[in-house]
């Protein structure tokens, strides 16, 4: 894990004292707030947000703050992210590249959000497990990579999404060696350790060459791609996503009151499972005109899904 994170994002990391390996990323962003956020403690979380980050926050006691991205490009408000920021905001997450939006945030947002860690003493909290799966020349920046952040970043990463394994729950947190104590603590009393076996498999993994990054890349791009043309032949609109796997679709034309009657419509009668956007918002009305569509699936499976979805412009 050292010499990949030293090959791709440039940091010198010490395996015995800044690495804690965990059943999955889930479990690592657990085991971060539970180590480092006390009851009192503000967390700010960027909205639309993967569905565990309020909650991991509320379980370690602490009160969420969202920060809004706003569409279409899923820009914040420099001055709504300012106000976000005071004296109880322990930490705030980063998630990049995005899960739902396909939001890969700037060198400008992240240079902002690294001057207001450091302004107010906060650390940060990045959620990278996406790193690898870019669009249209887009670049992945590590927060820690930046100036001031390298001590005060705590990165998630995880094997899933880059080798294609997402069962086998084998994730890590790179952080400075105190955090990095504390968080091995609350790690062991919460799972001890992920699978031996699958970890031993994880070394294999992370020593492919840099030509397995890259083909990985123009793989999801065709995947990509095959989803776009499926939603644009169907006339459902969708934000174009810059990385992840995923693409944020617009259904106020259908009609439906929520988002969830109209994904319980897709499953009943069409045949295509999707997750209602309410999922990633703090109140579900936000997300009522939206649903995520993941297309790291096999191209059968993408076929039959463009094949059903034909079903709802008849």
């Amino acid at each position: 894990m050292a010499s990949k994170v030293r090959w791709y994002l440039g940091l010198d990391i010490d395996p015995e004292t800044q690495i804690t390996v965990t059943c999955g990323s889930t479990e690592a962003m657990a085991s971060v707030m539970l180590a480092t956020v006390d009851p009192g403690d503000e967390v700010i979380v960027f909205e639309p947000y993967y569905e565990n980050y309020g909650p991991d926050a509320i379980l370690a006691g602490a009160t969420p703050r969202y920060v809004t991205l706003h569409p279409p490009h899923w820009t914040f408000d420099e001055a709504q992210l300012h106000q976000a920021f005071n004296a109880n905001t322990k930490a705030i997450i980063i998630n990049t590249p995005h899960n739902p939006t396909g939001k890969v945030f700037t060198r400008e947002e992240l240079t902002l959000i690294a001057e207001l860690c450091q302004k107010w003493d906060v650390l940060a909290f990045t959620d990278e497990i996406y790193e690898h799966i870019l669009y249209d020349g887009t670049q992945h920046i590590a927060l820690a990579t930046l100036p001031g952040m390298e001590e005060r970043t705590i990165t998630i990463n995880g094997l899933s999404k880059t080798y294609s394994v997402t069962g086998w729950r084998v994730g890590y947190i790179l952080a400075n060696p105190a955090l990095t104590g504390a968080i091995r603590k609350v790690h062991d009393f919460l799972t001890v350790g992920a699978p031996a076996p699958l970890q031993r498999a994880g070394v294999t993994a992370m020593q492919l060459p840099p030509s397995y990054y890259e083909e990985l890349g123009k793989l999801y791009h065709q995947k990509r791609d095959s989803i776009l043309q499926i939603l644009d032949g169907v006339g459902i609109p969708y934000f174009l996503p810059q990385g992840a796997y995923y693409v944020l679709a617009d259904i106020s034309k259908f009609g439906y009151k929520t988002d969830i009657e109209f994904t319980y419509h897709l499953i009943k009668n069409i045949g295509v499972a999707v997750v209602p956007g309410s999922s990633f918002f703090s109140q579900p009305e936000k997300g009522h005109s939206l649903i995520r569509f993941c297309f790291s699936k096999t191209p059968e499976t993408l076929q039959a899904a463009s094949d059903r979805l034909l079903k709802l412009s008849k």
